[in-house]
């Protein structure tokens, strides 16, 4: 092989090593980039569900943010349980369906709010257990900003729209109001996390 042929395959080997190492690093510095915007997304979402609900523990704040809950999607968060109780059993039918999206109709929730849209998304897919665990953080943290007779009446509301929630499939058999076994247990749960 020539010196010319070498030279040339030298440069050719250098110019690929370059092309190369400017891949790697502009594809590592992109995800680099993401990763910095997702935390800065994060800890301004923490910033706005602290001046919106009160609360400023960092733990629960931080795992909302995490699981990608935004001021604007608080309410449906708040609506979570009516969720929990009404996938109990481990589906949702119509009328159970139409009872958490009348619960959203009753507390303000506007049907092209991101929050409806979400709640929407809720009563066709059952949520990651995640968010219920979100629920159970952002509930003992609120009571913490409530007066007891507020908590209370926040904990009684809830507890009346989830029964009606379990209620509104009825039974299997006669379709009368009925609440099965396993959401029986979910309210339950929710009774406790208020009482927790």
């Amino acid at each position: 092989m020539s010196d010319g042929n070498k030279d040339r395959d030298q440069t050719t080997f250098e110019s690929q090593q370059v092309e190369l190492g400017d891949a790697f690093f502009a594809g590592d510095a992109e995800e680099h980039r993401e990763h910095l915007q997702l935390v800065m997304e994060e800890s301004a979402a923490r910033e706005k569900i602290a001046e919106a609900t009160g609360i400023h523990d960092p733990s629960v704040l931080k795992e909302l943010a995490g699981l990608g809950i935004r001021v604007e999607t608080l309410s449906a968060l708040t609506l979570m349980p009516l969720v929990h109780v009404a996938w109990a059993d481990g589906e949702m039918d119509e009328s159970e369906r139409a009872a958490v999206l009348e619960a959203a109709a009753v507390i303000g929730l506007e049907t092209d709010s991101t929050s409806y849209r979400l709640l929407e998304i809720w009563t066709l897919e059952e949520p990651p257990p995640d968010l219920m665990n979100a629920w159970r953080a952002f509930v003992k943290a609120l009571q913490t900003q409530l007066e007891s007779g507020e908590a209370q009446r926040l904990a009684q509301n809830l507890l009346d729209r989830a029964e009606r929630v379990a209620k509104a499939a009825g039974d299997t058999l006669d379709r009368s109001p009925h609440v099965s076994e396993v959401e029986q247990q979910a309210i339950d749960e929710l009774r406790a996390a208020f009482e927790g």
